[in-house]
């Protein structure tokens, strides 16, 4: 059954494009100095947190399988994770558009790696904020955000904040 005919495969396909949006304007235009910025002694920087949330999309990747693997990975460059990060959601939304069957309940998929990986793009946006990089807020209901668009190359917004 494909992302057409089954609502809740669109519903997720939906979730992973809005993912991309918020994570590309995250994202985007940060130095790679910022991936070792850190809040504090003992936290996380954001090259960390985005492998985090990397691994957390092979770990969806694998349950749409039918599989649950976790692996944690080691943080490579700053770079190399934003890379990782578009090219994995790519992986997932080809296999949320194809007919192979979803290992566990859409739901599941949901609750579990996507809303954590929103949660954390919201924590590296926070981040950048606290680095002088500030990303603006914007009305993201209004956001054009595609189903199927999940690379870096995202549409502008249309309503940002002053």
């Amino acid at each position: 059954m494909t992302s057409r005919s089954d609502p809740k495969r669109a519903f997720l396909r939906h979730t992973l494009a809005t993912l991309a949006y918020r994570g590309g304007k995250t994202l985007r235009d940060a130095p790679s100095a910022f991936g070792d910025y850190r809040l504090d002694e003992g936290t996380r920087a954001p090259r960390e947190i985005l492998a985090h949330v990397n691994d957390l999309l092979d770990w969806l990747l694998h349950l749409l399988e039918g599989r649950h693997v976790w692996q944690d990975s080691t943080a490579q460059p700053w770079e190399a994770e934003v890379g990782r990060f578009f090219a994995t959601l790519e992986r997932v939304d080809v296999y949320l558009a194809s007919e192979a069957p979803l290992g566990f309940e859409p739901e599941h998929l949901f609750q579990g790696p996507i809303a954590d990986a929103l949660t954390h793009v919201g924590q590296i946006a926070l981040m950048r904020r606290r680095a002088g990089l500030p990303v603006r807020g914007e009305n993201y209901f209004k956001a054009e955000i595609v189903s199927g668009r999940v690379g870096p190359d995202q549409a502008m917004p249309r309503r940002e904040f002053a």
